[in-house]
């Protein structure tokens, strides 16, 4: 982009080069009618090199400007004044110099803040050694004896107690008198029956749930057919509930659900027979309605759902599980400033287990890894390993870097030993 004036040769030219195309908005700074001024250029144009060549003066006055040091005036004018015989650019440092003819004289770089150095948040100076550290430590064997004898759905039926059944008539009996309408006298063999046909839905999928009462050939579920008749489903789907709708919490969005999942929390946590190796990390349930907690994470198998908290056994057993809402009324605020929100929660369950004082050994990934917590975890007495993302190793941890690592053969391992905290850092090649 050129801007001269053709009645006067000694006007300076001004050419600006294209910006930078990697940016969001082209936005102009100012009203397109005042257009002349600097403030009708768009941040991308403001940004962009540009080049300042002027045609006013003799080679003789030039070489003098040359030699001159560059004014810095106390204070400027907000509308400076037009000269014939010099003009001064405002540079990214605030600064002015002078023009000259023919040459290019001023260019307009992008300048790069220098980047922030990270400051240490009071953490020791850590001694660090070579070497791999073998833990070994004697854990009880889980006794399964209590479920030998139990079927499927009496398994089933230790998570989904009796208590949470009642739960569930009762609250929907509620809801129909809230709406004014009578009461749907649901009994517990029904709603056992209402249950048993959605878990049956979930691996027998037909576009809706009328058609498993369909008699075409090609649709239809014989078995549902005989357990339940489709306007009854209906009608306890429709009037189903877990919590009193008078009693809101407005801090919690997952209210209505919150009745289930603490009693599902404490059944899970109550059969749970202790196992040495637990595993931290985040599921995904499908969802496509419309929701303030459903989540959307690029590259899952599942991208649009709710996002779960899970601390398993080595087995598949699932301890423990938070809904992620954000902010939740169920955190806790120090373990969010010192482990993040996404690590907080497993702290949280840890806290939960019925037997804390044993050597567990858990492992993550690289989104909960991190200095403090293993520290936090080898001061309990549980051992912890998990993959760490390069910018959260500790600066003076001397690791060879994530480049030249994989340059190794594979297989080729690092490792160095905290001889404060105890903790192994290592990296493998390939």
């Amino acid at each position: 982009m050129v801007f001269e004036d053709t009645n006067n040769d000694s006007d300076p030219l001004i050419f600006i080069s294209p910006p930078d195309a990697a940016v969001e908005t082209d936005e102009d700074s100012a009203n397109e009618d005042d257009g002349g001024l600097i403030d009708n250029l768009s941040r991308r144009q403001l940004s962009a090199v540009a080049e300042i060549r002027w045609n006013g003066k003799d080679d003789n006055e030039i070489g003098n400007q040359r030699t001159q040091e560059p004014e810095i005036p106390e204070k400027k004018n907000p509308t400076p004044k037009k000269r014939k015989s010099k003009i001064r650019k405002k540079c990214h440092d605030d600064s002015e110099i002078d023009s000259h003819p023919t040459e290019v004289l001023t260019r307009l770089e992008k300048t790069k803040s220098p980047p922030k150095k990270r400051k240490s948040k009071g953490r020791t100076k850590t001694t660090w050694i070579d070497g791999n550290i073998t833990m070994q430590k004697d854990f009880p064997i889980p006794d399964y004896s209590a479920f030998q004898d139990k079927s499927p759905v009496d398994l089933f039926e230790l998570m989904l107690s009796e208590d949470i059944l009642l739960l569930i008539l009762e609250e929907s009996k509620k809801y129909a008198l809230f709406l004014n309408l009578p009461d749907p006298k649901i009994s517990m063999s029904e709603l056992k029956c209402f249950i048993g046909i959605l878990i049956a839905t979930g691996y027998n999928i037909l576009p809706g749930k009328d058609f498993y009462w369909d008699s075409g050939d090609d649709m239809g579920n014989q078995m549902i057919k005989n357990a339940c008749r489709r306007d009854r489903f209906r009608q306890i789907m429709r009037f189903l509930h877990l919590a009193d709708n008078t009693q809101m919490n407005p801090n919690d969005k997952l209210w209505k659900l919150r009745p289930l999942i603490d009693r599902l929390q404490r059944n899970f946590l109550k059969y749970y027979k202790p196992t040495q190796h637990m595993n931290y990390d985040e599921s995904m349930v499908k969802y496509y309605g419309r929701h303030s907690c459903k989540q959307f994470i690029r590259g899952k198998p599942i991208r649009f759902g709710y996002k779960v908290w899970c601390l398993n056994s080595e087995n598949g057993y699932l301890i423990n599980f938070d809904i992620y809402q954000g902010a939740s009324p169920n955190s806790n605020e120090y373990y969010d400033q010192e482990f993040g929100k996404a690590t907080a929660p497993l702290v949280i369950m840890l806290d939960g287990l019925p037997q804390k004082q044993l050597p567990y050994q858990i492992y993550v990934d690289n989104l909960f890894t991190s200095f403090k917590l293993l520290t936090h975890l080898g001061e309990r007495g549980y051992g912890t390993t998990g993959t760490i993302r390069e910018n959260r190793v500790p600066s003076d941890c001397p690791l060879t870097n994530k480049n030249s690592m994989s340059k190794k053969k594979r297989g080729e391992y690092e490792g160095k030993i905290s001889k404060e905290e105890g903790i192994i850092d290592g990296s493998m090649g390939g």
